[in-house]
C-alpha cells in the first residue's frame, strides 16, 4: 500500500492520468513445467472414457501453482515490452523511454497504469490485449476496496463501504457516534483483573483488530488507536475490546473520510519527522525513535 500510495502522490503532482485494466480468467493463462491430472470434469460424454484422466496443458482455477504461474506469464510479458520489475516491491513495473515514462502496478488481475504520456500507454495497452483478454476499466476508480475519487486535479482515497460493511458486521450502524477513538491521554491496562478480565475469544478480538488495521490505509486519524490496541493482540482484556468498539463508533460519525492528495505544485519535495515513541508502550516503557517522511501531504513511518 505505501507503493501504491506513492504512485499515486507522483500522478497527482505531475497531473499523470491513472488507468486501470483488469484481466479476465488470468489464472488460465499460466504454463506448465510439470504433468498435472484431473479426473473427468461432470458433463463429459464418451463412450470410451472408463478410466481416462486428462492432461493439462495451460494452468486451472483451483491448482495451487495457478497464482505463481500466471504471475510468472505476467512478469515475462512485461518485461518483454521493457519494464523492470522493482527490487523492493515487486508489484511495481517501470518503463524509461528517453523522456517518456511509465508506473505500473500489479495486484493479481489487477492493473494501474500511470506516466507522462498517453500515447506510450495506449500502445502498451494495446500490446498487452494481444497477449491476453483485457478489460480497459479506463479511469480508476475501485482498487483493493479503496474508492479513488478525482476533483479536478486533486484525488481522495476513500474506505467508504468497506466502513459501512465493518459497522454492519458488528451491529454498529445504528450506534451513537463517538467524538474521538479513544480517550485523551488514556493508558491501555496489560494486566487482567476481576473487573477486567482476559477475553475468552481472542480469535474474535484479532479479526477486528485486522479490519481495522487495513482501514488505516485511508483513516490516519485512527492509526494511533489501533496501533496502541494492536499491541494487546496475544492477550486482550475486556477493556481492550470495548475501546476497539469505540473506535467504530467513532468512524460511524463519518464512514466516508478518506486521504486527499492534493496538486501543490512544490515539486517532489519530502519532510522529515523523528522522535516516534512507539505508541507508548506499557509494556516497555521505553521511547523508541522512529523517522516518518512527509511527501504529498501523506505521512510515511519508516
Amino acid at each position: 500500500m505505501t507503493t501504491v500510495r506513492c504512485v499515486i502522490a507522483l500522478s497527482v503532482e505531475n497531473k499523470w492520468p491513472l488507468f486501470q485494466l483488469d484481466v479476465n480468467n488470468a489464472f488460465l493463462y499460466g504454463d506448465l513445467d510439470e504433468e498435472i491430472y484431473m479426473t473427468i470434469p461432470h458433463g463429459f460424454i464418451d463412450k470410451d472414457n472408463k478410466g481416462k484422466v486428462c492432461k493439462l496443458v495451460k494452468s486451472l482455477y483451483g491448482l495451487k501453482q495457478a497464482p505463481r504461474k500466471w504471475n510468472e506469464k505476467l512478469v515475462g510479458v512485461l518485461k518483454d515490452h521493457g519494464f523492470t520489475q522493482s527490487v523492493n516491491d515487486h508489484s511495481l513495473f517501470t518503463l524509461t523511454k528517453k523522456d517518456k515514462f511509465i508506473a505500473l502496478l500489479v495486484y493479481v488481475d489487477d492493473i494501474v497504469i500511470t506516466g507522462n504520456c498517453v500515447d506510450e500507454i495506449n500502445k502498451f495497452k494495446i500490446y498487452l490485449k494481444s497477449k491476453f483478454n483485457i478489460k480497459d476499466l479506463v479511469s480508476l476508480k475501485y482498487f483493493l476496496g479503496i474508492e479513488v475519487i478525482k476533483t479536478g486535479n486533486d484525488l481522495c482515497l476513500t474506505q467508504r463501504k468497506y466502513c459501512l460493511e465493518l459497522l454492519k458486521e458488528y451491529g454498529l450502524l445504528g450506534c451513537k457516534p463517538a467524538s474521538t477513538p479513544m480517550e485523551p491521554n488514556s493508558v491501555l491496562p496489560y494486566v487482567p483483573t476481576d473487573s477486567d478480565p482476559l477475553l475468552d475469544n481472542i480469535t474474535g478480538y484479532q479479526q477486528l483488530l485486522g479490519k481495522l488495521i487495513y482501514l488505516t490505509h485511508t483513516r490516519p486519524d485512527i492509526f494511533y488507536s489501533v496501533h496502541s490496541l494492536a499491541q494487546h493482540m496475544h492477550s486482550p482484556l475486556k477493556s481492550h475490546l470495548n475501546c476497539t468498539l469505540n473506535v467504530l463508533r467513532y468512524l460511524k460519525g463519518a464512514p466516508g473520510k478518506g486521504i486527499k492528495y492534493t496538486y501543490t505544485n512544490n515539486g517532489n519535495n519530502l519532510v522529515g519527522y523523528s522522535d516516534a515513541d512507539w505508541a507508548k508502550c506499557v509494556k516497555t516503557r521505553k521511547s523508541v525513535t522512529g523517522y516518518c517522511v512527509l511527501f504529498n501531504n501523506c505521512l510515511y513511518l519508516l
